[in-house]
C-alpha cells in the first residue's frame, strides 16, 4: 500500500474541466498497487505489471494453414497443370522428413511444413489420380504457409505492462507457454456513503428516509475496474465521527471513496473532513450532473468524494473515479473513442461538460443514433444504453451530429 506526499497536489479553487482533473491525477499521483505472481487461470481482469517478452516464436515452426499438399514451388510447371507423386502424409503434431524434389506430401492444418517444401495447395484445388496429385496452374510460391514467428517473434513484446487482461490476452500468454504472470495487486478501496437520510437496502425505511443506492452501485463499478471494495457502511452527518472514520480508513486502504457530503451545505462534511485531516486538491468540476466532486489526501491516502445523487455519482464515477482507479492500479487507459449520431436537438449552456443518458435506436437509414432516455434520474439511467458527452464549448446539438459515446458495458473495459 503506497502513500502520497502531502504536497503532491495544490488545491484548485475554480471548477476544473474534466480533462484537466484527469490530467492532474495522472501527472501527480504514482501507481499505488504492488506486484505479485498469479497463475494464468486467475489472471482474467487483472493488470499486467511487466511486459511479457515472448520466449518462443509463434507459430514455433513453419506450418500448413490449410488441409492440402505441401510441395516445392520450383517443381511447378511454368504453365498448365503439374502432376506430382504423393510421397508421405503429415498430420498435425507429427514431424515429417523432406520428400525430395519432384514429390508432394499430404498435409493437414497446423502440421509442420516438411523441410525442403515451401508451398501448400488446398485440397479443394487439386485432383488425385493413381497415387499422384494434379495441381492447377497459376499457383503462388509460399501460399498457405504460416512462417515461424510471423504472429509473434521470439524476444518481442507479446503483452504490454498496464494491460487489463481479458480472455484474448490469456490465450496469447498460454500460447507462449506461460503458466503464471506478474500482475498488479488489486487496490483496496474503502467505500462509504454519507447522510442521515440513508438506509441500507433490506432494512425498514424510516420516515423521510431513502435507501442507499450508491454503495451497491459504486461497489459494482469498482469490481469492474479491478479493485476490491471494502464496504464500511453509512456515515452520518456528524463531523467528528465522520472525520475519524475517514482517518481510520486511510491507515489501511489504498483509496477512500465516499458519496454525498461533498458540496457546501451545512450538512455536507466530507470536504471539511479532508481539509481538516489532509489536503484538498479540488472539490468542484465543470460537469453536469455532478459538480461537487472532492479529491484530496488524508495521511497519504487519496480520498475522492462523489455527489450523493445516484445519477450524478454514476456520471462522476465514470468521468473521474474510473481514470483514478485505473491509474493507481498501473493500468493503461485503452478505452476506444466511440461516436454515435445524434437523433435529437438540444441547447446547452457553455462552460461545462454534460453527460446525457441515451438510448440507441435505428434511424431512417437503418444506422444507429442516440436519443435521450425517458424517465427520471434512476429510471433513465437504468433504461439507457450509455452516455453521450457534450463538450464544454458546445452550445447546441443538432440531429446528425457525431457525439462522443460511452456505452455502459465499457466501464473498465481493456482497457
Amino acid at each position: 500500500m503506497g502513500r502520497l506526499s502531502p504536497d503532491c497536489f495544490d488545491a484548485a479553487t475554480a471548477p476544473l474541466r474534466v480533462a484537466d482533473a484527469v490530467a492532474l491525477i495522472r501527472a501527480r499521483l504514482p501507481i499505488l498497487s504492488g506486484t505479485e505472481t498469479v497463475p494464468l487461470a486467475d489472471a482474467d481482469g487483472r493488470v499486467l505489471a511487466d511486459d511479457v517478452i515472448a520466449p518462443l516464436d509463434l507459430p514455433p515452426f513453419d506450418n500448413a494453414a490449410v488441409d492440402g499438399y505441401a510441395l516445392r514451388a520450383a517443381d511447378l510447371a511454368a504453365g498448365g497443370e503439374t502432376r506430382l507423386p504423393v510421397g508421405g502424409r503429415v498430420p498435425a503434431g507429427h514431424p515429417a522428413g523432406d520428400p525430395g524434389p519432384g514429390a508432394a506430401v499430404r498435409i493437414f492444418t497446423g502440421a509442420p511444413v516438411p523441410a525442403g517444401t515451401d508451398t501448400v495447395v488446398m485440397q479443394e484445388d487439386v485432383r488425385i489420380d493413381d497415387g499422384s496429385v494434379i495441381l492447377p496452374g497459376g499457383l503462388v510460391s509460399g501460399a498457405n504457409r504460416r512462417r515461424a514467428g510471423e504472429d509473434v517473434a521470439r524476444g518481442s513484446t507479446a503483452l504490454r505492462a498496464g494491460t487489463r487482461l481479458g480472455p484474448q490476452h490469456i490465450a496469447l500468454a498460454a500460447a507462449c507457454g506461460l503458466a503464471a504472470l506478474p500482475l498488479r495487486t488489486p487496490l483496496t478501496v474503502a467505500l462509504f456513503s454519507t447522510g442521515d437520510e440513508l438506509t441500507p437496502p433490506g432494512q425498514s425505511l424510516p420516515p423521510a428516509g431513502i435507501f442507499d443506492a450508491n454503495r451497491p452501485m459504486l461497489a459494482a463499478l469498482l469490481r469492474r475496474l479491478g479493485a476490491v471494495p471494502v464496504d464500511l457502511g453509512i456515515l452520518r452527518d456528524e463531523p467528528g465521527p465522520l472525520r475519524a472514520r475517514i482517518a481510520e480508513a486511510a491507515a489501511s486502504h489504498d483509496l477512500i471513496l465516499t458519496s454525498g457530503g461533498a458540496s457546501v451545505g451545512e450538512e455536507d462534511h466530507v470536504r471539511a473532513a479532508i481539509e481538516a485531516s489532509g489536503r484538498l486538491t479540488f472539490w468542484r468540476l465543470a460537469i453536469k450532473p455532478g459538480r461537487p466532486v472532492a479529491l484530496g489526501t488524508v495521511a497519504g491516502t487519496p480520498v475522492i468524494g462523489l455527489p450523493g445523487n445516484p445519477a450524478a455519482a454514476y456520471v462522476t464515477a465514470l468521468a473521474v473515479l474510473g481514470p483514478l482507479v485505473l491509474h493507481l492500479s498501473g493500468a493503461r487507459d485503452t478505452a476506444p473513442e466511440l461516436a454515435i449520431r445524434s437523433g435529437f436537438a438540444r441547447g446547452k449552456r457553455p462552460g461545462r461538460r454534460e453527460y446525457l443518458r441515451v438510448c440507441l435506436r435505428a434511424g431512417r437509414d437503418g444506422l444507429p443514433e442516440a436519443v435521450p432516455a425517458p424517465g427520471g434520474a434512476l429510471s433513465s439511467l437504468a433504461g439507457s444504453d450509455g452516455l453521450v458527452e457534450l463538450a464544454e464549448d458546445l452550445t447546441a446539438i443538432r440531429p446528425g451530429d457525431a457525439l462522443p459515446y460511452r456505452p455502459h458495458g465499457a466501464v473498465g473495459a481493456g482497457s
